[in-house]
């Protein structure tokens, strides 16, 4: 079965736009478009697509409130945002909201439909060296990272934490802790489980939000 998408941005052109691009897969269907995050959350409540496609910036409702909206569904749709900023606040912001990634205006059509393809297989998408950037220039200055669910965590866990922040594959981090990759595995579900975080981006933000990112260390 093919990947239900509705796009959601102000500019008619863009939607048109974007129709024809994810149409030229044969994989992807867009199913409903918006104008504004409130009518994206509609149309997700309504059709059930499996991804939004969503415009960062957008007059009344935007794309950050509107991926709010949809993320408290009870059978959200998964968001992928639109934005042509790779360090944008906004970008940051839906992020929080629970968007699982995010592209640039400007990407090659083929890179779109793999996006919306990795999405929608439940996987975050975004490019860590970027995501790090864009997530260090907003975090507040004065993380506590002892506080709250940080304290749940084992040493091993934090470490983990960190080097995901980094921008490490499972793998990569099963080589610097010396570790097999399946038990890399287990220690992110169970971060995920742990902090009620939903991908690797919510722990990438969970990360530096709480002063975890840098000084790892490789001990047991």
């Amino acid at each position: 079965m093919g990947v239900r998408v509705v796009v959601a941005d102000d500019q008619a052109v863009v939607r048109a736009g974007l129709r024809t691009v994810l149409g030229a897969a044969p994989d992807i269907e867009v199913v409903g478009e918006a104008g504004d995050g409130a009518r994206a959350a509609e149309l997700a409540a309504r059709l059930r697509p499996d991804v939004v496609l969503m415009d960062v910036r957008m007059p009344g409702t935007d794309g950050i409130e509107g991926t709010r909206l949809i993320r408290a569904l009870d059978e959200p749709a998964r968001v992928l945002m639109v934005t042509t900023f790779d360090l944008d606040r906004h970008v940051y912001d839906a992020l929080r909201a629970g968007a699982s990634g995010f592209v640039l205006k400007d990407v090659e059509p083929e890179d779109l439909h793999v996006a919306v393809r990795t999405v929608h297989a439940g996987h975050a998408l975004f490019a860590p060296s970027v995501t790090r950037r864009l997530v260090s220039s907003f975090v507040p200055a004065d993380p506590k990272p002892d506080a709250g669910p940080v304290g749940l965590l084992t040493k091993r866990e934090r470490e983990v934490l960190g080097l995901i922040a980094g921008g490490m594959s499972n793998a990569e981090i099963a080589g610097r802790l010396v570790l097999g990759e399946t038990t890399v595995k287990t220690h992110v579900s169970r971060l995920l489980g742990k902090l009620e975080l939903r991908d690797r981006v919510q722990l990438v933000i969970f990360a530096y939000e709480n002063g975890l990112v840098g000084g790892v260390g490789t001990g047991g």
